[in-house]
């Protein structure tokens, strides 16, 4: 009889481990999902950036340091990274792409043209991407690291690996801001 009550509580012991490894498994994988919805907004935006280069580097040619931060920070942009890094290099580049547009407000050739208009109008739509994104993302990594950090999933995710995950999050929050776009 005690054997069986020991048979019961360790199928039991077990059933409740699998419960809990597959929910770690599962938030991890949301995480990862989340991951990927970032990354593919934020190369949506540097692919964005040589276009809109290219159509202000004809109108504001003095402003070459600018151009040419923007064109550095979008480089280090594609380099693969974890989330909190990528944050720090995502801010400094939405910084640096405020600043080329505030710098373009100078310039009402610029601002009438159609092809800068379109441009600023899909750097407006991106960033609101990439703010739903990172919402998503913060939102799974938040679930993850709960689940990691609770009793008794934290048992769990010790004996199998499992880790907290960063949030995307940028550093300065003045770069919290989108970038202003004016259509005007």
């Amino acid at each position: 009889m005690v054997i069986y009550l020991f048979l019961g509580f360790l199928a039991l012991a077990l059933a409740g481990v699998v419960v809990l490894y597959n929910r770690l498994v599962k938030n991890q994988n949301l995480v990862q999902e989340g991951w990927s919805g970032i990354d593919v907004q934020l190369k949506r935006r540097a692919d964005l950036i040589p276009n809109l280069i290219d159509t202000v580097k004809g109108y504001m040619g003095h402003e070459r340091e600018v151009l040419e931060r923007v064109t550095r920070l979008r480089a280090e942009s594609l380099k693969p990274g974890p989330p909190g890094a990528k944050g720090r290099v995502e801010g400094l580049l939405g910084a640096a792409l405020g600043q080329l547009l505030a710098v373009a407000e100078n310039y009402p050739d610029l601002k009438a043209s159609q092809n800068f208009m379109e441009l600023q109008k899909a750097l407006a739509d991106i960033e609101e991407q990439i703010q739903l994104a990172r919402r998503y993302y913060n939102g799974a990594a938040r679930n993850l690291n709960i689940l990691v950090d609770s009793f008794p999933s934290n048992l769990v995710a010790r004996a199998f690996g499992f880790q907290r995950v960063e949030y995307f999050e940028l550093e300065d929050p003045g770069d919290r801001v989108v970038p202003r776009v004016s259509f005007a």
